[in-house]
C-alpha cells in the first residue's frame, strides 16, 4: 500500500482532474476537499472518490467537467444556485461563499443547491462558514435516489445516507464541527473495507433478506443490501433526522426527495449561516463555547476509554499525525486511480509521491 504525503497527493489530483477537463481552480478545489479528508481520517470522502469521478464523466456522462454553477434565484436573505451538473465541491464552494456574505450584511442566510453531483464531506461547507465567524449548518440528500439506507423497521433501502453537519468558530482554537451521516455508516466507509478485505463491524448492513451482515458485498453486490439507520435499536431517531435532510436538502433545493430513482446522481443541499455577532456579544458566545467544550472533557472516562473527545478533536489530531506520516492508500484504491489516469493519458510511474 502507498504512503503519499498530503502535497504529493494535492499535486497528483490537480494534474488528474484538469486531465479530466476541470478548470484548474476547479480542479484544486476539487482535489483540496479530497485531499483535506483523508487528512481527518475521512478517507471514505477522499481520494477513493478520484476513480468515481472519473467514471462520472468518462463512462457515465453524468457530470460536466467544465459547468459553472449560476444564481437562479437570488433574494436578500436567500438564494438558490444551480450547478448545472458540474462537480459538487465546485458548486458547493460557490453556494457557500454566496451564503457568507449574506450572512455577513443581514446576519442569516440560506443558500440550496441543485443539480450539483457529489459534494463531498459535507462538513467542509459550515466549516467555511464558521472560519468567517459564523455557525454554519448543513442538510444534505441524495435528490429522487433513495436505495441505500433501510428505515427503522424496516430491511429494504429507502433513504440515502444523508449526512448533516454544523461548525462553530472559536476564540483561539480550530472551528468545534460536527458530520455525521444519518445511517450508521457512509457507503463510502463500506468500500474501503470492501478495498481492504475487511470485515465490518455488527450492525452496520443487513443483506438482502434483512439478516444482519458483515460482509461488504452483501452490500454491493446484487441483490443489495441495505444500511442501517444511525441509533441501532433508537434508530427511529436516525431515520427521523434522514427524513429531516430530505425534507430541506432535497426540498428546499428543487432536487427532490428520495424516491428509488436509480437515474438521479446530484445532491440536494441547504445550508445556513448565523452570525454571531448579530445575535449576542461575540466574546460572550466565546467565552461559552470554551467552557461548554471544557465542562464535557472532565467527565470520567467510561472503563476501557483513555480520554473523553468532543467532535472534531479526532479529525485535527489526525490531520496533525498524517501531515507528518502521509497517507496511506490501499492497493485496490490506488490501482483503480492508475488505471483511470492512463485513460487521461497519464502516466502514474512519474508521480512523485513525497
Amino acid at each position: 500500500m502507498p504512503t503519499v504525503t498530503h502535497d504529493a497527493l494535492r499535486r497528483i489530483g490537480y494534474e488528474f482532474f484538469e486531465a479530466l477537463g476541470c478548470r484548474p481552480a476547479d480542479a484544486r478545489i476539487i482535489q483540496d476537499h479530497l485531499v483535506q479528508s483523508n487528512l481527518y481520517g475521512h478517507d471514505s470522502h477522499g481520494i477513493v472518490r478520484m476513480e468515481q469521478y472519473w467514471r462520472a464523466v468518462r463512462e457515465d456522462g453524468v457530470v460536466d467537467p467544465q459547468a459553472a454553477p449560476e444564481i437562479v434565484r437570488d433574494n436578500p436573505c436567500t438564494a438558490v444556485v444551480d450547478a448545472h451538473h458540474g462537480f459538487g465541491q465546485v458548486g458547493a464552494v460557490f453556494a457557500t461563499k454566496i451564503l457568507i456574505e449574506k450572512a455577513q450584511r443581514n446576519g442569516i442566510a440560506s443558500v440550496s443547491l441543485r443539480n450539483t453531483s457529489h459534494i463531498g464531506r459535507v462538513g467542509e461547507y459550515p466549516h467555511m462558514v464558521a472560519q468567517a465567524g459564523m455557525i454554519g449548518l448543513i442538510f444534505v440528500n441524495a435528490g429522487r435516489l433513495g436505495f441505500q439506507v433501510a428505515p427503522f423497521g424496516g430491511i429494504d433501502g429507502r433513504l440515502g445516507t444523508n449526512p448533516l453537519a454544523f461548525a462553530a468558530p472559536r476564540r483561539n482554537d480550530p472551528p468545534f464541527f460536527v458530520d455525521l451521516t444519518t445511517s450508521t455508516v457512509a457507503d463510502g466507509k463500506i468500500k474501503i473495507a470492501a478495498n481492504t478485505g475487511k470485515p465490518l463491524p455488527e450492525g452496520w448492513i443487513v443483506d438482502a433478506e434483512g439478516n444482519p451482515s458483515t460482509n461488504p458485498s452483501d452490500y454491493w453486490d446484487e441483490p443489495h443490501g441495505a444500511v442501517l439507520p444511525l441509533g441501532g435499536p433508537l434508530g427511529h431517531k436516525g431515520t427521523a433526522l434522514s427524513m429531516l435532510n430530505e425534507i430541506c436538502g432535497g426540498g428546499l433545493s428543487g432536487q427532490g426527495m428520495s424516491q428509488g430513482d436509480m437515474r438521479v446522481d446530484s445532491n440536494g443541499v441547504h445550508i445556513t449561516a448565523y452570525d454571531i455577532g448579530q445575535f449576542v456579544e461575540p466574546e460572550f458566545f466565546y467565552d461559552e463555547i470554551d467552557t461548554l467544550i471544557s465542562h464535557v472533557k472532565t467527565s470520567r472516562p467510561a472503563p476501557g476509554v483513555d480520554e473523553v473527545l468532543v467532535a472534531s478533536e479526532p479529525e485535527y489530531r489526525a490531520q496533525r499525525e498524517r501531515e507528518q506520516t502521509g497517507i496511506t492508500i490501499d492497493e485496490t484504491t490506488w490501482s483503480k486511480l492508475c488505471d483511470a489516469a492512463r485513460d487521461l493519458g497519464l502516466d502514474p510511474n512519474t508521480w512523485k509521491l513525497t
